[in-house]
């Protein structure tokens, strides 16, 4: 995000605790309160998770272009691949590489614009048996938008010969259908896009200087007719500083963990055994940390496509691609 810094961030944040004030959290509407997830005012931190191992620096993003890196998701179409776009300031482009950080080909999604794109995710679409990227343009730093806009798209074929072509060279989507989005309390910034890997239901966490954000979602079917109006279903903060400026997140493989970053670590949700039926329930589950290792600014981070690693990378280059593996995997 360029017009607003993480050091400006920090500065705010630190203001607003000298002088023992707060800005007033949005009040969810009568509709939204009604399908709300009743969960607890804050979530409770288990400090550091024991389930990882120590974050390993796998490699920096060889695409110079990927200079803000703000998403990254685990491809569900080419294996050990990994796609990512940039902040705002380029094109509507995604960009696609491998574990070792090697450029895997660039691809312009068609019909799609790019105001403020700041997460991409993975998830089902209307077609059975096909995987489908969901590009987040949620971006609002001085919340002004109207409405946000999600992009779904067919995911690309990562072929030999579209991979090899020169890294300056565009291939082009097939056309993306484009959701417009509001929130029922207000405009909202957020950085966090995250689908559902069965159903197909949204959801999306404000970045808030609160010391919690609002969590809000949207079912299937989607609609590009209209503009669909999100539910708010409870509210969420770190044990961080920076409490509720969620910058990235990710739905594991198998829908039962949640993992969420801010600039400085990522942090991990399980949905308890007895509540498989009912996934929202995973928002008053406790927080877990896990670290990430340096970053310069982080805003993206997934799990591996076989859910046993978290990954993330960071805007400024060089780009870092950060693996945490679970241990005894």
């Amino acid at each position: 995000m360029r017009t607003r810094t993480i050091f400006l961030e920090i500065v705010c944040l630190c203001v607003l605790a000298v002088s023992g004030c707060d800005m007033i959290p949005s009040t969810p509407t009568e509709s939204s309160r009604a399908e709300a997830v009743p969960n607890k005012s804050s979530n409770d931190a288990r400090g550091e998770s024991e389930l990882y191992e120590p974050p390993v620096h796998l490699a920096n993003l060889e695409d110079r272009t990927i200079n803000e890196s703000s998403g990254i998701v685990a491809s569900r179409r080419n294996p050990d691949l990994f796609w990512t776009h940039n902040d705002s300031g380029d094109g509507p482009f995604i960009y696609a590489f491998d574990r070792k950080g090697k450029n895997r080909g660039r691809w312009r999604v068609a019909g799609a614009q790019a105001i403020d794109w700041e997460d991409i995710a993975a998830g089902p679409g209307p077609q059975p048996g096909i995987p489908y990227l969901y590009i987040g343009d949620i971006g609002d730093n001085y919340s002004r938008r109207e409405s946000v806009t999600v992009y779904r798209v067919v995911e690309p074929d990562i072929t030999a010969e579209n991979s090899s072509s020169p890294a300056n060279r565009l291939h082009t989507t097939e056309a993306a259908e484009a959701f417009r989005l509001k929130y029922p309390d207000g405009k909202h910034d957020a950085e966090t896009l995250m689908v559902h890997p069965t159903t197909g239901d949204l959801y999306i966490i404000a970045k808030t200087f609160n010391s919690e954000s609002g969590i809000y979602k949207l079912k299937v079917p989607l609609t590009s007719a209209s503009v669909n109006t999100l539910i708010r279903i409870g509210k969420i903060g770190t044990p961080s500083l920076v409490g509720g400026l969620m910058t990235g997140g990710d739905i594991s493989p198998d829908g039962r963990r949640v993992v969420l970053c801010d600039y400085f670590n990522a942090y991990e949700m399980v949905l308890p055994d007895n509540a498989a039926s009912d996934f929202d329930q995973i928002w008053t589950q406790p927080l877990a940390t896990i670290k990430l290792g340096p970053r310069q600014q982080g805003e993206g981070v997934c799990y591996r496509l076989d859910g046993q690693a978290i990954l993330a990378t960071s805007e400024k280059l060089p780009t870092p691609l950060i693996e945490v593996r679970r241990k005894g995997k």
